[in-house]
């Protein structure tokens, strides 16, 4: 009897479409739990399982995981998710309810049968929680309005965005004397700060007044470590936050750098300047972006050949390369050079989709938009790294054009939470806009 009371209080968690889309994993996200998936959902990813967007790889690689799980067995009944797992999962093939969404919503759509399949659930198992899961706010609405349990895929999400690492600190009313030994000796101990627990690669600005000095924890040498502020291939600094950003992009110890910032903090141009001058030692840099269309339409629809369907995603991307090409004249080799570098492809702007699948070995890989990617996505593009690679993502939390991400549940986010005091990585949020009083006044007012 107690054994029946236990499986009775297993909850039954039922997955949209959007939560496979966001993850091919998810399934195995919800401990001893089990897993309701309509047909309907199946039915959608079989809409989605031709292209190479990532929603189409995910797409894909779901079906082949539910295929391996499911083996010889009718997948209408409770299958273990994994050998000896507590958790099963079954396909609702019934999307019938005594309580129709379909009717009530007056639209016979995917959405509404998935909401029968978790009403329908609820009326079989009425001793157990019945939970739709679904990364489309306006599915939970319903759910709820249908006295529906229904909540976020919460795996990989940022709990407090107040809290997210920044990448630096300022400290206040320093020591005067002490500010003036790290001018002549180049460097601190931790301690001289009060600092306990110094963070690898974070960044302090340091002040007494109009006394000040840039510095960060170098996690090799143990000590806080006074930074110059210098050009990349003539594009000069700004602010502090943009000296500890050209700082990271050129430190050869740190492999991972995330910049996260508005429009006009310089993100791009800055990691764009550093691939440059580090250009001798890398083989390739490559800048990518992820295609977000507009409307969330394919691309497909756009007129003319590839290229021409994929330059207006690229443009932002090479107007940057303009800016620093002209910083130079036109009979210095630099000039040219940037050219030579597009023509011999040891620079490639390209959609991030171009990408899948290649090894990262010796190259300066700068992910722009990152805040359009998965955690999934994220973690994809990383474990593709090999010898000799830098990746520097790019993106600002806040301007997400992605449908079922938001600045919690979005890679970049993710990848700042989950990654922060490592050795290897270094990460900086940029606040100061650089790009024009106008583009300031947007950011702050609008």
């Amino acid at each position: 009897m107690p054994a029946k009371k236990k499986a009775e209080e297993k909850k039954i968690f039922v997955l949209d479409t959007s939560v496979i889309l966001y993850n091919h994993s998810a399934i195995f996200s919800f401990d001893n739990n089990d897993i309701a998936l309509p047909i309907s959902v199946l039915e959608e990813l079989d809409n989605f399982k031709k292209g190479n967007d990532t929603k189409n790889f995910e797409a894909r690689e779901f079906i082949r995981t539910l295929d391996k799980m499911s083996m010889n067995q009718p997948i209408t009944e409770w299958i273990p998710l994994k050998a000896r797992s507590k958790a099963r999962f079954t396909v609702v093939m019934d999307e019938t309810s005594k309580t129709d969404a379909t009717r009530i919503f007056h639209n016979d759509k995917a959405d509404h049968r998935i909401l029968n399949a978790a009403l329908r659930l609820s009326e079989q198992y009425p001793g157990r929680k019945v939970i739709l899961v679904s990364k489309d706010i306006n599915l939970r609405l319903k759910a709820k309005s249908l006295n529906l349990l229904a909540e976020d895929f919460e795996t990989g999400k940022v709990k407090n965005l107040d809290e997210l690492y920044t990448g630096k600190t300022l400290m206040d009313g320093v020591n005067h004397d002490l500010i003036d030994r790290i001018y002549q000796d180049g460097f601190c101990l931790p301690g001289d700060l009060g600092i306990q627990k110094p963070v690898p690669n974070h960044y302090y600005i340091l002040r007494n007044n109009s006394l000040s000095v840039l510095a960060y924890y170098n996690p090799i040498s143990g000590q806080i470590e006074k930074l110059e502020k210098r050009p990349l291939y003539r594009i000069m600094p700004r602010n502090a936050e943009q000296v500890f950003a050209m700082h990271a992009i050129m430190n050869p110890e740190v492999r991972l750098v995330t910049l996260q910032g508005v429009a006009g903090t310089g993100k791009t141009l800055l990691a764009l300047a550093g691939a440059l001058e580090q250009k001798k030692q890398f083989k390739q840099i490559y800048l990518a972006r992820p295609i977000v269309p507009l409307s969330n339409k394919d691309i497909g629809f756009l007129p003319g050949d590839i290229k021409s369907k994929l330059n207006p995603y690229m443009e932002p991307l090479y107007d940057n390369l303009k800016f620093i090409k002209h910083q130079f004249g036109e009979r210095e080799k630099e000039f040219s050079q940037i050219d030579e570098l597009l023509e011999k492809e040891k620079l490639v702007i390209t959609p991030l989709a171009y990408i899948r699948g290649r090894s990262l070995s010796d190259i300066c890989f700068i992910v722009d938009e990152a805040q359009n990617l998965t955690p999934h996505e994220v973690k994809t593009i990383i474990t593709r790294a090999g010898e000799n690679t830098k990746i520097i993502f790019n993106g600002d939390i806040h301007q997400i054009d992605t449908p079922y991400l938001d600045a919690q549940s979005n890679g970049l986010s993710y990848l700042i939470d989950r990654i922060k005091h490592h050795p290897i990585y270094a990460h900086v949020k940029l606040e100061k806009g650089e790009r024009s009083e106008l583009a300031n006044l947007a950011n702050e007012l609008l």
